[in-house]
């Protein structure tokens, strides 16, 4: 662990990170969908739909979906009938995870307050493991990979969906400028909240690139991995499997 780590474009101490991103999402919990919608276009619920497409949760398989708080990937999991944990190191995350699951009449997730550095789950238990948009947030990114894959069964798959860095030309100095001027700008419009929003799109840009995450993703114990470039590698969906 390196004595400072990245929190959007500031260097700071990685204890110092994981109370600030703390903070950044209990301020932005109440507008998780706003600012999902502000920060992708509202191209993020498309993302999520492939995302779990590629997961191909079913029945009887126990599915662990880490930083998933307000339940976005998990709700788009039940119907496979899968058991589904719903795990988040925000109980703000969590709360309205659970009033949202309430809203939609779906049962049966598991919520669970939990650190994906430090999980408290048994060794090989889940058949998958999936984390959307939050693996960027986490302190300590290796520790938190060699987690998932202690707790997954052997066979076991791991997915990721994340931001990363489009390789279309021209496209990326678009993006840069729509994010990191407009963006912010609505955050202050619609949650009353610039800097949450503006250090979500900082912490895009400190993200390693596609080639290095995946790097990481072997180092962590995954074989077979693979990256799935959308919109360029705006965003990118990586997965590998525990044998």
């Amino acid at each position: 662990m390196p004595d400072t780590v990245s929190f959007g474009y500031e260097d700071i101490a990685p204890e110092e990170k994981t109370a600030r991103v703390g903070e950044v999402f209990s301020s932005v919990a109440s507008k998780y969908d706003l600012m999902n919608d502000a920060m992708s276009g509202g191209l993020h619920r498309l993302w999520k739909d492939l995302f779990v497409r590629r997961v191909k949760p079913r029945a009887g398989e126990h599915i662990l979906d880490m930083a998933g708080g307000t339940g976005d990937i998990a709700f788009r999991m039940a119907p496979s009938g899968a058991a589904i944990t719903v795990a988040d190191i925000n109980p703000e995350m969590l709360a309205v995870g659970v009033e949202r699951a309430a809203q939609r009449g779906i049962d049966g997730l598991v919520w669970s307050e939990a650190n994906a550095e430090t999980l408290i789950f048994p060794d090989r238990f889940f058949d998958a493991y999936t984390i959307a948009f939050g693996i960027r947030n986490v302190t300590d990114i290796p520790k938190a990979l060699r987690e998932a894959h202690r707790v997954l069964k052997r066979g076991g798959r791991f997915y990721v969906l994340e931001f990363s860095t489009t390789q279309w030309p021209g496209f990326g100095q678009v993006y840069d400028a729509y994010s990191h001027h407009l963006v912010p700008r609505l955050g202050k419009l619609l949650a009353n909240d610039a800097d949450s929003y503006r250090y979500l799109i900082e912490s895009i840009r400190r993200f390693p690139p596609m080639p290095a995450f995946e790097a990481m993703i072997r180092d962590a114990g995954f074989t077979q991995t693979r990256v799935e470039p959308l919109l360029g590698g705006l965003v990118a969906i990586h997965s590998g499997w525990k044998i």
